[in-house]
């Protein structure tokens, strides 16, 4: 069958046309602040609990008294207290925006005295406590199973999100996926793995 050439070049934009949509269609949609704004890869941000009178934001923390390292990402506790900036990284760098249900680097924006990265990642289970909590040390980028605790999700959650740990970048690894929440270990309120999810909002530093 001929195909004429003056339909030609109109048969390749719809085609164009046709695919372009649908990849954009299969994009999950971007995370939002409190503002509206969409959030930006390297950008500067407070998470923020949706839920009043519980806390304030996210910040650095070491158990027990020792100081170094840094092996907790706890909620600060009075309200009126934002934490520390944190910036996001997507599993693809180059990708200015962040999207939810996505795998992502969420690093604190601080300068430490001990000697590591401020960056989050899943610790070992806590046999004393029972838990999986948040600790930093990760290593930014790098998919697959060497980095494999150190991705985080942002999902919807009602009309705000929530934090998941669910990465999907290593095919071959076993993990586990659950929701990121509170857990209260002598007074300190910790990021550790959760039936009962942590609300959270984004707001630019």
């Amino acid at each position: 069958m001929k195909i004429n050439q003056l339909f030609l070049p109109f048969l390749i934009l719809a085609i164009s046309s046709n695919s372009f949509l649908s990849s954009a269609a299969e994009s999950p949609p971007e995370v939002v602040d409190i503002d509206g704004k969409i959030l930006r890869t390297g950008v500067d941000y407070y998470i923020l609990p949706v839920v009043r009178g519980r806390g304030g934001g996210l910040t650095m923390d070491s158990i027990g008294d020792k100081i170094c390292p840094l092996d907790a990402v706890v909620q600060e506790h009075h309200e009126i207290d934002q934490g520390l900036p944190l910036t996001f990284t997507p599993v693809n760098p180059k990708k200015g925006v962040i999207r939810e249900s996505t795998d992502l680097n969420i690093i604190f924006s601080a300068n430490s005295i001990c000697v590591q990265t401020t960056q989050w990642k899943l610790d070992d289970f806590d046999e004393t406590t029972g838990q999986y909590f948040i600790t930093l040390g990760g290593t930014q980028g790098n998919p697959g199973r060497e980095t494999v605790s150190n991705w985080i999700k942002i999902e919807k959650f009602d009309r705000d999100y929530k934090l998941l740990y669910c990465p999907t970048v290593c095919d071959i690894c076993k993990v586990i996926c659950k929701d990121i929440g509170i857990f209260i270990q002598d007074g300190v309120r910790r990021l550790a793995l959760s039936d009962a999810p942590f609300k959270v909002m984004f707001k630019k530093a």
